[in-house]
């Protein structure tokens, strides 16, 4: 049997690589498509580069951990769900990625999760590798006490893999600061710990002001250098934004902050248009209603009286849009929506929201679009803050680690913007790829063939 091996340094070559390893794993397939399609060519351009089997390495874990979860439901029956973690990349620091709960789990959605987080941890400039994990456990409907257990017995099996110099998770869809503490609680009675083993912890046992806003709030400082860097301002931008969980509503509140009007938000059910803005006071409904009431976004066009249609919020004229509810949900048709409905930003606040063939249409019709490894990365910027406050036994104001946010973003933009300019224009996407990648491939030749 011939070797399986990288033939030349083409994107056939190797997307022809992954496929043949990880059939079915479409995500994962996509995402190395995305990043190699601009690093190729780079690295053709940069002979340090070459010949270092980079590219072999760079697509392949360095480790990935599947186990069953047993657990217990309210009515005395055992239930058994799949837990993942993928350790991708280390060559910068620990591994560093959330932990997502959703049935819709397996381990291609985890791989290409660990992938990006690898190049987005990369640009924060902070000393974190990439991984990610999870489980296709489904939280929503499930009482407090089950939602303990179940956690606790994933923790029962990964805290062999975890420790704060190791390997740090955080939260992600499904995972905050309740599933966070039963998982430290939990990892805490194991190991006999007190340590910053996870992130996205309540304020009272170690966790930093701002991570619950930090990618909303970095995603919108984000688009503001954006815009600035093109003379403009998001002040009085007419802005769409998809989802109405924690990152879209922290979205929403710091576009409102800065000047912007924000007319639609959405759920998986459909959208809201309200033409006259969703101000502080309706913004505090819908976290309320999320939040507490777990209802749905129907119920804000109900009580303000505005249109509700059950498809997705793309459909309406805007200036920014804001995908930040999940991977692919803007392909070409959405994207031709927004062309049409004179959008000028789109910036990514979930994973991976775009296609690839609707990035290009965006950057054909002279759209300025922001990949999420450059525009969510506030996330995870805030996270290994709070790596660095629980290692120094610290907690900054919430005024300090939402300056030190501010900056880590505006210098994520400078990196995309040196290595993404051509002309007159700025392909963020390229930036960001190149950037990131430089960092990584710099730190694992300096490391030798690991």
């Amino acid at each position: 049997m011939e070797d399986i091996r990288l033939k030349d340094l083409s994107l056939d070559s190797i997307l022809e690589l992954i496929k043949f390893r990880n059939p079915e794993q479409k995500e994962f397939h996509q995402a190395v498509h995305e990043v190699m399609e601009t690093i190729v060519p780079f690295i053709k351009d940069h002979k340090k580069y070459q010949n270092t089997g980079l590219i072999e390495r760079l697509i392949e874990p360095e480790r990935s951990v599947l186990f069953r979860v047993p657990w217990e439901d309210d009515n005395g029956n055992y239930r058994v769900n799949r837990g993942f973690r993928v350790q991708f990349n280390s060559a910068l620091g620990p591994y560093k990625g959330g932990l997502r709960f959703h049935p819709s789990v397996n381990l291609g959605i985890v791989k290409f999760l660990a992938f990006e987080q690898t190049f987005k941890n990369s640009l924060t400039g902070l000393p974190l590798g990439g991984g990610k994990g999870g489980s296709d456990f489904n939280p929503r409907g499930k009482s407090d006490a089950e939602i303990m257990r179940y956690s606790q017995s994933f923790m029962n099996e990964l805290h062999r893999y975890v420790s704060n110099v190791t390997d740090v998770p955080a939260g992600d869809i499904g995972v905050g600061e309740r599933e966070v503490g039963y998982m430290f609680g939990q990892y805490k009675r194991l190991t006999a710990e007190f340590t910053g083993v996870i992130t996205g912890k309540g304020l009272a046992y170690g966790g930093s002001k701002v991570r619950t806003q930090s990618t909303g709030y970095g995603l919108l400082y984000f688009v503001n250098a954006m815009l600035r860097n093109r003379d403009e301002s998001i002040e009085g931008k007419k802005v769409v934004i998809s989802g109405s969980g924690n990152v879209a509503q922290f979205a929403c509140e710091k576009a409102i902050d800065l000047g912007a009007k924000v007319v639609a938000m959405s759920d998986s059910n459909g959208a809201i248009y309200d033409k006259d803005g969703i101000d502080e006071e309706k913004l505090e409904y819908i976290k309320h209603l999320k939040n507490v009431k777990r209802g749905r976004i129907k119920e804000y066009a109900e009580k303000y009286n505005c249109e509700y249609k059950e498809i997705n919020p793309w459909n309406v004229d805007c200036d920014v849009a804001l995908p930040c509810a999940a991977e692919n949900e803007i392909t070409e048709k959405e994207a031709k929506q927004l062309v049409n409905n004179n959008v000028i930003c789109v910036a990514e606040g979930a994973n991976m929201p775009c296609t690839v063939k609707a990035i290009k249409i965006l950057q054909e019709s002279g759209v300025i679009y922001a990949p999420g490894k450059a525009s969510n990365a506030g996330g995870v910027a805030v996270s290994g803050l709070e790596m660095t406050q629980n290692a120094n036994r610290l907690s900054w104001s919430f005024n300090t680690v939402d300056e030190r946010l501010i900056n880590i973003m505006q210098r994520i933009h400078k990196k995309c913007v040196k290595y993404g300019t051509n002309g007159n224009q700025i392909n963020y996407l390229k930036g960001a790829n190149i950037a990131g990648f430089i960092k990584v491939a710099d730190a694992m030749i300096a490391q030798g063939n690991v």
